[in-house]
């Protein structure tokens, strides 16, 4: 069976800026991260899927490269969201782009991933939730409102601090708040670009975001819109 975490497809943040002629903008800190419970969907809108493709967009297929049975060679997500990112792209410094790990994820993965969670031992019971059918419910992934992300410099996808479905507290967002350098720099450049454009950040990992979904709606006081879909609906 697969394990959470594989395979690493980044370059480390403090070794990758040590040795490049190029800084990382400045950016306030982080601020306090918190967690609201989200209530059930009662509004859904049929916003489609779309397949990211955009030059500055480098998408890693993580599940599909590490092999898991029910992953899928491609990055779809919700059209709006899709056009945030590239917004964002085309905001960014010269040189900067965006990885994308993961985004649309079917609920046989989201299982798959659970189950492989449970039978291994150095996974904290809690740290995975078990994915819900409810259409009220769903998990972020499943609504096309979540991604998991990064910067590229020079197209290369960099990793600040941990690395992608890392399990350990270093992939807490803030917990590098205390601790100077280039993988702080580099996760507060990335929370506030996000949010300069309505995304929220899971406050346990680092690369994960989200708008218009039950999480996002929780934190943003707004109504939150997107449900089950499927690109091949």
């Amino acid at each position: 069976m697969q394990k959470i975490g594989e395979p690493v497809l980044t370059t480390d943040v403090q070794n990758f800026f040590e040795n490049v002629n190029i800084n990382i903008p400045e950016s306030e800190a982080l601020p306090e991260l918190r967690e609201s419970e989200a209530s059930a969907l009662e509004i859904f809108d049929d916003e489609p899927l779309v397949e990211l493709k955009h030059p500055l967009v480098k998408t890693l297929n993580c599940y599909w490269e590490a092999g898991w049975e029910n992953a899928l060679a491609g990055c779809w997500i919700r059209k709006s969201v899709a056009e945030k990112l590239y917004d964002i792209t085309e905001e960014l410094p010269e040189r900067w782009g965006l990885a994308i790990f993961d985004a649309w994820r079917p609920l046989a993965l989201q299982n798959e991933l659970f189950k492989a969670a449970c039978e291994d031992p150095l996974i904290p019971e809690e740290l995975f939730a078990e994915p819900s059918s409810n259409p009220v419910a769903p998990p972020p992934h499943l609504t096309g409102g979540a991604v998991d992300l990064t910067f590229t410099v020079d197209n290369v996808p960099l990793a600040p601090g941990s690395g992608f479905d890392d399990i350990t507290p270093a992939a807490v967002a803030c917990f590098l708040e205390e601790i100077p350098g280039f993988n702080r720099d580099f996760r507060r450049f990335l929370y506030w670009t996000m949010r300069a454009h309505d995304f929220i950040v899971f406050k346990e990992e680092w690369w994960h975001f989200e708008f218009g979904t039950r999480r996002w709606g929780a934190l943003t006081g707004e109504k939150a819109k997107f449900g089950v879909t499927s690109p091949f609906n």
